[in-house]
């Protein structure tokens, strides 16, 4: 946050309030939290005027086993406590597993809020239908009214309006790099078949028809690699690097140089923290801060250009490199 606390969700509804070498823990009160597999609260991030409104935006499950669904909530926090939380967009595809809920927020310099819906595991196939919101990128507003420039807003069915981009597993990196202008996304394949990509609006990015990957099982889930119409990933990491977090190193931060222009992936699998490199076409990787390792859940860029990391489980902790 501008004043150095950190906010850290938990799946069970809670948030930790990290100030300095203090924390606290406090409990939303949010509306039909399902909390159950992969699914419970999930993401949070700042409006972008968030110094003037003190809202914040959270992607969380909402419902129950036989009918579940990704929702984006609103709040705001004074420092201390936080109102009850309002739902401003619901996924209007419900399903019956408690897996692949994505959930990453990204707010775009349009002030717009782009926030990734997954497949929810055993619905792959929707993620192709331009009228289920399973397997998406959805763009809203931040009153959670749909934005009139969206690809599909002519669309007969209302579900199509807040496409953005389609053919989506698991979407987990969501970030935008300022210096291009572009977004770029990282997603979880099945075993194998990661993906990085860039994203553009209506875009066709595959799942499940093309995809590097193999079921857990090891039986194929398609023949193809490449179709018409569908974009091949920037980066496939085959074997699965389980991707979780994601960061943008600007050109404007200088804590880093050597990072300049490159993306942050935490991974779960792999236990490491790579660097992408956006400006080469080759996307070179390479494992930085390899003192940090384990299971890492995801990774910030600070406003003066540290770098914190966040690991995974019961104790899980913040990280916070610095330059000196």
């Amino acid at each position: 946050m501008p004043n150095g606390t950190w906010l850290i969700t938990e799946r069970d509804g809670h948030i930790v309030i990290v100030k300095e070498e203090s924390q606290s823990r406090t409990k939303l009160a949010l509306q039909g939290l399902f909390v159950a597999g992969q699914g419970g609260l999930l993401d949070i991030v700042l409006a972008s005027d968030y110094s003037e409104s003190k809202t914040l935006f959270f992607t969380y499950a909402q419902g129950q086993l036989s009918a579940n669904r990704l929702v984006v909530a609103k709040a705001t926090f004074d420092g201390n406590s936080f109102s009850k939380p309002q739902v401003i967009y619901q996924v209007a595809t419900d399903k019956g597993t408690p897996q692949h809920y994505a959930g990453r927020l990204l707010m775009l310099p349009d002030n717009t809020l782009l926030f990734s819906s997954g497949d929810g595991f055993d619905y792959r196939e929707q993620a192709q239908i331009k009228t289920s919101q399973l397997g998406k990128l959805l763009r809203i507003n931040l009153d959670g009214t749909i934005p009139n420039d969206n690809p599909f807003i002519e669309h007969q069915n209302q579900a199509a309006h807040a496409v953005f981009s389609l053919g989506h597993r698991n979407t987990q990196g969501l970030v935008y790099d300022y210096d291009s202008g572009q977004i770029v996304s990282h997603e979880h394949g099945p075993a194998g078949g990661d993906e990085l990509n860039y994203i553009s609006a209506g875009n066709n990015y595959g799942w499940p028809v093309i995809t590097y990957g193999k079921d857990y099982s090891q039986a194929r889930i398609s023949p193809f690699t490449e179709y018409p119409g569908m974009q091949l990933p920037s980066v496939n990491w085959t074997p699965s690097i389980a991707p979780s977090g994601m960061a943008y190193y600007g050109k404007n931060q200088q804590s880093f140089a050597s990072l300049q222009g490159q993306v942050l992936v935490t991974t779960l699998v792999d236990r490491k923290l790579y660097a992408v490199d956006l400006n080469d076409e080759n996307f070179v990787q390479a494992n930085v801060f390899p003192e940090v390792t384990g299971r890492l859940r995801d990774v910030v860029v600070t406003a003066n250009g540290n770098v914190a990391v966040l690991t995974d489980g019961k104790a899980a902790e913040l990280i916070v490199i610095t330059a000196n």
